[in-house]
């Protein structure tokens, strides 16, 4: 931020500093021993390579140490016991929904919108009632659900065949409120 002038200008040092340490010149049997490629790998291990291995540093760190202390109190963590209890609340809410053991007014959404679908073909009050018991739905609490929810029907006055430059055919239609025709 602010003007470059207003920024102290970066000097570096002109002479070397004090610990930078001087470097030896070398002799000229020890410059041709390095310019000679020296082994990255050996086929056997050498004592050299043994030695090497071996850290006696390490190890008398670790034994300092000493053994492991495990706490105990630590809850442990069973993830198969989450998926057992996923996997009996599945099962629990399959059985619920099988139609020898459905519980009453509770369907699953494929169920209620067929009861939906069936429920605007019928002719009289009898066969809605019988249509509830079928779907073992209290014909109160159908009546009740039939008031806010419904299937799509079409309005078949409204249907708009339509094409677009590529040809290509759209279906434009407008959905009506059933109720069904009961006769009184």
């Amino acid at each position: 931020m602010g003007s470059s002038s207003s920024k102290a200008a970066r000097t570096l040092p002109k002479e070397r500093p004090s610990w930078a340490g001087s470097r030896t010149p070398l002799k000229q049997d020890s410059a041709q021993e390095i310019r000679r490629p020296r082994p990255l790998a050996f086929e056997n291990k050498t004592d050299a390579v043994e030695a090497d291995a071996k850290d006696p540093q390490f190890m008398s760190k670790l034994s300092q140490l000493g053994s492991v202390r495990v706490d105990h109190h630590m809850r442990s963590v069973r993830p198969a016991d989450y998926v057992q209890q996923m996997y009996r609340s599945r099962l629990q809410s399959e059985v619920e929904a099988l139609p020898s053991h459905s519980t009453r007014n509770r369907l699953l959404a494929s169920s209620l919108s067929e009861l939906l679908e069936s429920r605007k073909t019928v002719q009289s009050q009898a066969e809605l009632q019988a249509l509830a018991e079928q779907y073992h739905i209290d014909f109160a609490k159908l009546d009740e659900l039939a008031r806010f929810v419904n299937t799509p029907s079409i309005d078949e006055s409204t249907i708009v065949r339509s094409t677009d430059h590529d040809g290509e055919e759209t279906l434009t239609m407008m959905a009506r409120w059933v109720d069904p025709k009961l006769e009184t």
